[in-house]
């Protein structure tokens, strides 16, 4: 039987010195947006009951959870979203909390992604979720924060902003099942025309389904909005429109340049967004590092309705972008060596505290001679040995 003690499950992996320091600092650097914007903190279980992501209310296949039985044999689950528990949490232990609520989170999740080559399994998201606020104030308020963040991090991104109903709209007029309009979803989502000409192909003609056709395609600027209002196929898709268009203007004001976009082809995984959907992209990764949007049937699924608007930010993919582009420093090498003769090994210990009290960066030497530990500081690199006796002594290795 082969044995994997060597080595980490797919979709995982260790990371090493220069790629924690470059996640530590993502993280920090979010958390001080957040923390200075009046959000506070939370972590949720790992672990998680299986009813607190029903597919029908997250949008999270089954098959996409890790699962396991606790010992009374209920169905478990890695935390694969990180929005759900806030609300789980929100709506019990902060019910009574005045609205709005302002909570941030920094935290992994686990999704498995077999299909999806080069995905990983294990993300750590950090993000905001503001509940118990509507309008176009508090989408402004969350679509702000998004924009600080990508900015904070790395400055030149794009945001794309589409709306959740627009597309519920035109899929509800279409005479399909469920798991065809989730595979029309995915098409949409994944920009593959191909795939969605060939499902669209299949149905009867009609104006939902040419609005469908046209839908991923509705991307860009301004002209976007002229060419979706001749689409429209009622007066509430218009009026998404509509809003979504106002809330553009604004958001223009926000994003320097044309760095941000309108996508009525954004259609988010998760199926508990209603209203506005973002997304932040930067040219060095594929894929969205920052999505979010409105949910405001979500607490009612947890008995608590409340409306609510946030984001997460994939710290990996950001840090990983920083490492790339040179932006994180090597990891340094201690500065200082403390190498202790026999019988001072205490006063060696003392003087590793005294030089790390004032922020000098030591080691203590765990060698029996002083030159093992001077050989030692020569192959780490570390400039100086400080021998402790009688009195202490500097070498230079």
């Amino acid at each position: 039987m082969k044995k994997y003690n060597k080595v980490t499950p797919e979709g995982t992996k260790d990371l090493l010195f220069e790629e924690c320091e470059a996640r530590r600092n993502v993280e920090k650097a979010l958390a001080d947006v957040f923390f200075l914007r009046g959000f506070h903190e939370v972590v949720t279980p790992g672990l998680e009951f299986y009813d607190v992501f029903d597919p029908q209310h997250s949008g999270i296949a089954q098959e996409d959870m890790y699962k396991m039985s606790d010992q009374r044999g209920r169905l478990v689950v890695m935390r694969p979203d990180a929005t759900m528990p806030i609300a789980r949490l929100t709506a019990t232990r902060l019910k009574r909390q005045p609205s709005p609520v302002r909570l941030f989170y920094n935290q992994p999740v686990y999704r498995s992604n077999p299909n999806l080559t080069g995905r990983s399994d294990e993300v750590v998201q950090t993000g905001i979720e503001l509940l118990g606020a509507s309008g176009k104030r508090a989408d402004l308020e969350v679509i702000a924060a998004a924009v600080e963040s990508l900015g904070r991090c790395i400055p030149d991104f794009r945001l794309e902003i589409g709306h959740a109903g627009f597309y519920r709209a035109v899929a509800a007029q279409l005479p399909v099942t469920d798991d065809v309009r989730e595979d029309i979803r995915r098409s949409i989502e994944l920009k593959n025309y191909p795939s969605l000409d060939n499902i669209l192909d299949g149905l009867e003609k009609s104006p939902a389904v040419d609005v469908m056709r046209r839908l991923p395609r509705l991307f860009g600027g301004e002209e976007v909005f002229e060419e979706a209002a001749s689409l429209c196929l009622n007066e509430q898709a218009q009026e998404m429109l509509d809003y979504l268009r106002d809330l553009y203007q604004s958001v223009k004001g926000l994003v320097p340049g044309d760095r941000v976009m309108i996508d009525l082809g954004l259609v988010q995984r998760n199926d508990y967004y209603t209203g506005v959907v973002f997304s932040g992209y930067v040219r060095e990764y594929g894929d969205a590092v920052l999505y979010g949007g409105r949910y405001d049937n979500l607490l009612g699924f947890f008995d608590h309705p409340m409306p609510a608007v946030g984001f997460a930010v994939n710290v990996d993919a950001v840090a990983q972008i920083l490492l790339e582009k040179g932006e994180v420093l090597p990891v340094r090498p201690a500065e200082v060596l403390v190498h202790g003769q026999d019988g001072f090994e205490i006063a060696a210990l003392t003087r590793v505290s005294r030089l790390t009290a004032v922020g000098t960066r030591c080691e203590s030497s765990v060698f029996d001679s002083e030159e093992e530990a001077v050989s030692y500081a020569r192959r780490k690199g570390i400039p100086r040995v400080d021998v402790v006796g009688e009195t202490v002594r500097t070498v230079t290795p």
